[in-house]
């Protein structure tokens, strides 16, 4: 048996832990930690194992509101903790928060880390099912997060404060990380692109992240006279309560509005071929890795002013800040990258040194490294 203390991952998705943990498990691993991996599998197994990494399926619906069902899952949840016996257990995202933490209160001894990478669509979402569920999220919330051997990191200042204040979690429980770092040899200084002018909005396709408003502002701007390329890189999220549905796509797309790219594989290879990236979004977000990626590729960006939009653009600076669902706001500030070449680089430039001093990789896992290093 070995001796080294074991790490369990706890996260929803396999293809997300792979984009936003996988470089952090691997730095575990070199710390000299045994890691697996909680999850369900669907296309990224294989990716998972060839590292050497032990992965336990777990068939968990992100969306799901069955009673029974959910029991089911905390149910299997505590089985195969008290199987594999970590000595650390990591839970990224809003549900392996609440059900993990859930299943730690019978384990003592058990050292907890929750990430909240963002308060997502149940905190901002206007749906009546994230008005339902919000009130019990935060009573749950403020009685896991104190649990004894437990820290629990936010992304952006004011889930820190939402933490801290609203859910009175003692500060020294409470830990500040901006984002999930990117690797800044990967996602390089890019030259500028050819035109025509490419804006790019890179996300899960959500009515939440702001959808909407980049169509009508594209529209705006087109009918304006302005000639660019306006793309989506993604997919629609149908176990999402704000997923933009595939019919509305392909009208848009009919339109001549958008082109409607789907999931891409290499990110870093897609910021060669567009000039501007955009992020409208009213979600809840951590620090959104797709606008980290695009500064990194020096890329300006025009985001809303909000929760972790507002960490990484500094207005005026490497992109600009615009109300939320503005779409007017949006078009405008658009329409200033658009037309001036200069802006465009000296905002790129910007993006990339705030990446550099504050989102890389070597940043994120140092402290994420700490904190494991603490609970120990």
């Amino acid at each position: 048996m070995s001796d080294k203390p074991k790490i369990l991952y706890f996260v929803t998705e396999d293809w997300y832990f792979c984009s936003h943990r996988l470089t952090l498990a691997k730095a575990a691993q070199q710390a000299g930690f045994d890691v697996s991996v909680l999850t369900r599998v669907n296309q990224h197994a294989d990716l998972i194992l060839k590292e050497g990494m032990q992965l336990i399926p777990l068939d968990v619906r992100r969306g799901g509101i069955n009673p029974l069902y959910e029991l089911w899952t905390l149910w299997q949840i505590s089985r195969i903790y008290r199987e594999i016996k970590p000595t650390i257990v990591h839970h990224v995202a809003l549900k392996p928060v609440l059900y993990g933490s859930i299943v730690a209160l019978t384990m003592p001894s058990l050292k907890v880390v929750n990430l909240l990478a963002g308060l997502g669509a149940v905190f901002s979402s206007d749906k009546l099912k994230a008005r339902v569920l919000r009130p019990l999220v935060k009573a749950l919330l403020g009685r896991l997060l104190r649990r004894p051997n437990t820290c629990s990191i936010t992304q952006n200042n004011e889930d820190f404060a939402v933490l801290l204040n609203q859910l009175q979690i003692p500060a020294m429980a409470l830990k500040l990380i901006k984002g999930s770092g990117v690797d800044t040899e990967k996602f390089s200084v890019l030259p500028a692109p050819q035109e025509p002018i490419t804006l790019a909005l890179v996300s899960r396709l959500l009515w939440d992240k702001g959808i909407g408003e980049y169509i009508a502002a594209v529209k705006y701007l087109k009918q304006k006279g302005h000639h660019f390329e306006a793309v989506l890189v993604g997919k629609p999220d149908t176990e999402n309560i704000a997923s933009v549905n595939s019919e509305q796509l392909q009208a848009w797309h009919q339109e001549g509005l958008i082109r409607c790219l789907g999931h891409v594989e290499n990110i870093a290879d897609f910021w060669r071929n567009a000039h501007i990236a955009v992020l409208p979004s009213y979600y809840g977000e951590g620090v959104p890795k797709c606008l980290i990626e695009a500064a990194a590729c020096s890329r300006p960006i025009v985001t809303t002013n909000t929760a972790g939009c507002n960490e990484i653009v500094g207005e005026g600076i490497n992109g600009f800040l615009v109300p939320v669902r503005d779409s007017h706001a949006l078009a405008e500030a658009l329409e200033k990258l658009i037309l001036d070449e200069q802006l465009r680089q000296k905002m790129g430039a910007a993006g990339r040194r705030k990446v550099e001093q504050e989102f890389s990789d070597a940043i994120v896992l140092k402290q994420t490294l700490d904190i494991y290093q603490e609970l120990l």
